[in-house]
């Protein structure tokens, strides 16, 4: 996946948007890939190496934690956008089901509440070579104001 940069647009109140599609620094390193993004539902993909693991050999659990977190917050700022707002992230509750030490996950997000000014999302990711889930997690997000946030300021 290549680095890409772009400025944030601006909706009609002079507001800027972020792209949520365009990953920064973090996330290129981490090498998500996300491959459907909408209010309801986001995938992605994540291929597993040495890069990603701890000193014993297996994936570090601080890959699925940002997984989780990058996931949930990219689908439920879709979920926001049209209202001038976007989500963070106020609680990550990530579990680890299963070490592996490499391989290509799937993951799949989908909102369990979207509320006026929160929202509750659940993500599971699962290795294709087994079909196994390794990780799952649920985050908890705020819905506030895009100007309250120092890079959506136009």
């Amino acid at each position: 996946m290549t680095q890409q940069t772009t400025q944030p647009s601006a909706d009609a109140d002079g507001t800027a948007t972020p792209d949520p599609t365009v990953p920064g620094a973090f996330l290129t390193a981490v090498g998500l890939i996300l491959t459907e993004i909408t209010p309801t539902r986001v995938r992605g993909e994540l291929q597993l190496g040495p890069a990603h693991h701890t000193p014993w050999s297996v994936v570090h659990g601080g890959v699925y934690t940002t997984v989780v977190e990058t996931a949930a917050t990219v689908g439920a700022v879709a979920a926001v956008a049209d209202r001038g707002q976007v989500a963070v992230g106020v609680a990550n509750s990530t579990d680890f089901l299963r070490p592996i030490t490499g391989g290509t996950v799937l993951i799949s997000a989908e909102p369990i509440q979207q509320g006026r000014s929160q929202q509750l999302w659940q993500v599971s990711i699962t290795s294709v070579e087994t079909g196994k889930l390794v990780a799952r997690g649920q985050v908890r997000l705020a819905n506030v104001p895009a100007a309250r946030l120092p890079n959506t300021a136009a």
